[in-house]
């Protein structure tokens, strides 16, 4: 059975950095596209950061360009988001997610592409 097990979140001030990972058991992750997700409280679930699982091609979402960075480690079966100078509007659950199969040059932004799910993780930014 797949899991996804995401971990780093916390409670931080606006400006710090927080590091968030997900660890992929039960399935092949060097041929997995792996995506971030984001759900701010009373808001819908965003896309935040996706990437490919051949070449590494990535996309972000505009709030959070040139301030995250989306990688992969396929020997270890993990998925960071490296986030820098981060704002209140960051705050909200954050999920890492996998698709089963797909073309690996492409990422996909659409959540109903995804068919795993982590449990997600906090992140909180205090002004």
């Amino acid at each position: 059975q797949v899991q996804l097990v995401e971990s780093g979140g916390g409670l931080v001030q606006a400006g710090a950095s927080l590091k968030l990972s997900c660890v992929v058991s039960g399935r092949s992750f060097s041929n997995t596209p792996m995506a971030w997700f984001r759900q701010p409280p009373g808001k819908e679930r965003e896309l935040v950061a996706a990437i490919s699982y051949i070449g590494g091609r990535n996309t972000y979402a505009d709030s959070v360009k040139g301030r995250f960075t989306i990688s992969r480690r396929d020997a270890k079966n993990t998925l960071y988001l490296q986030m820098n100078r981060l704002k209140p509007d960051d705050t909200a659950v954050y999920y890492c997610a996998a698709r089963d199969g797909g073309d690996g040059n492409t990422y996909y932004t659409a959540s109903s592409s995804y068919d795993y799910w982590g449990q997600g993780t906090q992140v909180s930014v205090s002004s």
